[in-house]
């Protein structure tokens, strides 16, 4: 099994739509006629979810009609946020089959088909020509991509001239035992986090221009105290990216809490220019 494929396992569910469309009709939603906020709870796969989706957004000055790349698109949350709240053309890659699918069929859903797409491919080998986007983003992918040089410098490839490359990913810190399982890996042989500093170093060698940087630890440990106060609120589970991960999700959760707390890694805001 290759590294795309063992990552693309660690994400696979079997049911994954039809564990998503059961929990929110246990949570009273109608799955015949789901909202994109509706389904906001289990498609942001990121520390912050849908909040740290807008926080994004806010530093994105991309037009209505913008065509946008979703590199590592999930279950297409940020790419169906952005597409109804600020009018792109959002086009998606993933390396898990499952997700393409689901991110296909919720769209569906929610009348954002024609809006967005999403397709099996690599970060490393974009299917996509020359200067096609007006910008890309990735939320929480890099943790996954062990060349990130030839990723970014693919991505530059696909940007037009002074597009926009929007990067919200956990980032290595400090030193520390590192203990898995957490959300994007069960081992180290699927674990390619890394430091700002290299991503930096990356993003220039591929042509990129950094325009800002935000280390969001504070958010996370907040969106951390927040999971915990609803959970300690009792009550039956409201739907969440539980679905997703599994019955580890407890464990990954906690080994992503406590990784932040220790101050290992971080989610990381870096918006570059081509």
């Amino acid at each position: 099994m290759d590294l795309d494929q063992s990552i693309a396992k660690h994400y696979a569910h079997g049911a994954l739509e039809t564990a998503i469309l059961g929990a929110l009709a246990a949570a009273g939603k109608n799955p015949e006629a789901l909202t994109s906020a509706d389904l906001a709870p289990v498609d942001e796969f990121h520390i912050g979810g849908r909040q740290a989706t807008k926080d994004l957004s806010a530093h994105l000055d991309l037009p209505r009609g913008a065509r946008v790349l979703d590199v590592g698109s999930g279950l297409g949350g940020p790419s169906r946020y952005f597409s109804q709240e600020r009018g792109w053309q959002v086009e998606g890659i993933d390396l898990t089959p499952e997700y393409v699918d689901v991110a296909t069929g919720l769209s569906r859903r929610v009348g954002l088909a024609d809006a967005t797409a999403y397709r099996v491919a690599s970060a490393s080998a974009l299917p996509f020509g020359d200067r096609t986007f007006d910008g890309a983003y990735m939320l929480h992918v890099g943790m996954n991509i062990a060349d990130k040089k030839t990723a970014f410098a693919e991505v530059h490839r696909v940007l037009k001239p002074g597009g926009l490359f929007a990067i919200y990913d956990v980032m290595l810190e400090g030193n520390g035992d590192f203990t898995y399982p957490v959300p994007w890996s069960a081992g180290p042989e699927t674990n390619f986090i890394a430091s700002a500093e290299t991503y930096r170093k990356d993003l220039a060698a591929a042509g990129f221009s950094i325009v800002k940087e935000r280390n969001r630890r504070d958010f996370a440990l907040e969106s951390f105290a927040q999971m915990r106060q609803r959970q300690a609120a009792g009550g039956p589970p409201a739907p969440g990216l539980q679905i997703a991960m599994g019955p580890t999700a407890p464990q990954k959760v906690a080994n992503m809490a406590s990784g932040v707390q220790r101050g290992l890694f971080a989610p990381v805001e870096i918006i570059s220019r081509a």
